[in-house]
């Protein structure tokens, strides 16, 4: 065991979780669109030179749970003897990724010839080409429908982009100035990451770098360890339901707690389907990561350590763990939500005093555009009602940490405005400490365009806890000449300029019984 005094650690994790966020600010300063700039649709994290996470910063826990995937295909294709100054591309969900959208860059970083860890960042981006503006069709069975698939390639060298990337990703995209800004951003954010460690590196030399990180990665070990101790040692086990038509597809988990060992098995969950909703390992290991934190103790640093006493089972082919050529731009915005929802579920039962009941459990994905514009935007709901008090209204919960759109940008850049925004009263559920309630908006086009959303939670409400009542489902209209015709929680439509676009996105669960 590597010995380094508590202030010596202290100093390096917050210097590392600093460079993390500097990245971020980088990235999302430079960005070109809105869903970078302004929702913060993006990651950023630093890995040891054998790909473990060393720090993160606190954006999005779907990105940075499934990130080291990416890093670790990279390093399955090009090894540690890689040319300084280049950076890799991947958003292949099968190779790293998680859905297409999501294109990860990763570059080495080297001090005195040596390689002492690796800068990777992932963006949203708002469209990747595929079978409808934005990228999500909501028919599509194959993942080669949603877009352009990028295995894990050499991307950029020396401050250029290579052109087998770059070309074929840009001709693919509806959107290429915009996805060229936000490429670049992405580069540049690396770089002032990678800049950042050069200079603390130089500064303590590489064998103290080398001592201080190893101490990091078991101090986040020691400290999971304590927390899981710390639970009552059982099989808890619990299952919920995604929504696919009026079929109701179930993931189920028993998280087994051991001593200083926790194990998730989702035997038993549903079989992958012929639509978009399926998700890859990566996506599940995320999901369990935060659900791990959430019922211990999120003060704990959020390295590679504190993943190693946890281990996770899946059933390749499962709606958890996706073999291609399945279809998955919603498995990583929905099916992650109720992922998360059902760890939740189960650790409840074992840390009764730190789970809330269940948020919203949904993104509800909203994508418009046409061949010369694409807007995406994840809209926010109910937080669950906890054992210390009311849920949030009107916030992002579970696996997204990302911000709205402000008005005004969105009115600047897209041909349509917002009649309405608003939280939706009386939407949480009741309980000793209630539920928040959702968001609604309402959204008036100016253009024919395409619309596809990706909502869960539209029949199944968001469950309670300790007697605590339901939140309310979504719902999502089109209004028309007067008429409102309500829409599945998953389509792909058309409109015309006029028609209406009215999103009601779910409340939290409550918690405690009503009045107690």
């Amino acid at each position: 065991m590597v010995i380094v005094d508590p202030v010596t650690l202290e100093v390096a994790r917050n210097r590392l979780e600093g460079i993390a966020d500097d990245m971020g600010v980088v990235l999302r300063r430079t960005a070109y669109s809105p869903n970078i700039k302004e929702r913060a649709d993006c990651s950023a994290a630093l890995f040891t030179p054998d790909g473990e996470m060393l720090a993160q910063a606190e954006h999005i826990p779907v990105h940075l749970g499934s990130m080291p995937a990416s890093v670790a295909a990279v390093l399955d294709l090009f090894g540690v003897d890689v040319e300084p100054g280049t950076q890799f591309a991947v958003n292949d969900p099968y190779a790293g990724g998680t859905h297409l959208n999501d294109l990860t860059l990763v570059q080495p970083v080297y001090v005195g010839g040596q390689l002492v860890a690796w800068a990777a960042n992932r963006a949203h981006h708002a469209d990747v080409g595929g079978e409808a503006p934005g990228s999500m069709p909501a028919h599509a069975t194959r993942v080669d429908q949603e877009g352009h698939i990028v295995s894990p390639m050499p991307a950029v060298h020396a401050g250029v982009w290579l052109d087998g990337f770059l070309d074929p990703f840009l001709a693919a995209t509806r959107t290429p100035a915009e996805r060229l800004g936000d490429l670049s951003a992405q580069m540049g954010a690396n770089k002032a990451g990678a800049r950042r460690i050069e200079q603390l590196v130089a500064a303590e030399g590489v064998d103290e770098w080398r001592r201080v990180t190893a101490a990091l990665l078991s101090y986040g070990e020691r400290r999971t360890t304590v927390a899981i101790t710390a639970l009552p040692d059982g099989a808890y086990r619990f299952t919920d339901y995604l929504e696919w038509g009026e079929e109701d597809l179930p993931i189920t988990v028993a998280v087994t707690i051991s001593g200083e060992h926790l194990h998730a098995d989702f035997t038993g969950s549903a079989g992958q389907i012929a639509g978009n909703i399926n998700a890859v390992e990566a996506v599940t290991l995320s999901c369990l990561y935060y659900a791990v934190r959430v019922a211990t103790d999120p003060t704990i640093p959020a390295n590679g350590g504190c993943y190693r006493p946890v281990t996770l089972k899946t059933e390749p082919g499962s709606i958890v763990d996706a073999t291609r050529p399945a279809a998955v731009a919603a498995g990583n915005v929905e099916t992650s939500q109720r992922i998360a929802d059902t760890l939740l579920g189960a650790l409840a039962q074992a840390a009764p005093d730190r789970v809330p009941a269940a948020g919203q459990g949904t993104m509800n994905n909203v994508l418009i555009g046409n061949d010369d514009f694409a807007y995406y935007e994840t809209v926010g709901g109910g937080q669950g009602g906890g054992p210390s008090g009311p849920g949030m209204s009107g916030v992002h919960t579970g696996m997204t940490n990302t911000k709205n759109t402000p008005v005004e940008s969105l009115e600047a850049h897209y041909p349509f405005r917002i009649l309405a925004y608003r939280l939706r009263n009386g939407s949480g559920g009741r309980g000793l400490h209630p539920g928040g309630d959702g968001i609604e908006r309402e959204i008036e086009f100016s253009t024919y365009a395409t619309v596809s959303l990706m909502g869960e939670r539209r029949r199944l409400r968001p469950w309670g806890l300790r007697g605590g009542e339901p939140g309310a489902v979504g719902e999502d209209w089109l209004i028309r000449d007067g008429a409102a015709e309500r829409l599945p929680g998953k389509c792909t439509v058309e409109v015309e300029p006029g028609d209406r676009l009215r999103v009601l996105t779910p409340g939290g669960g409550g918690w405690g019984t009503p009045g107690s």
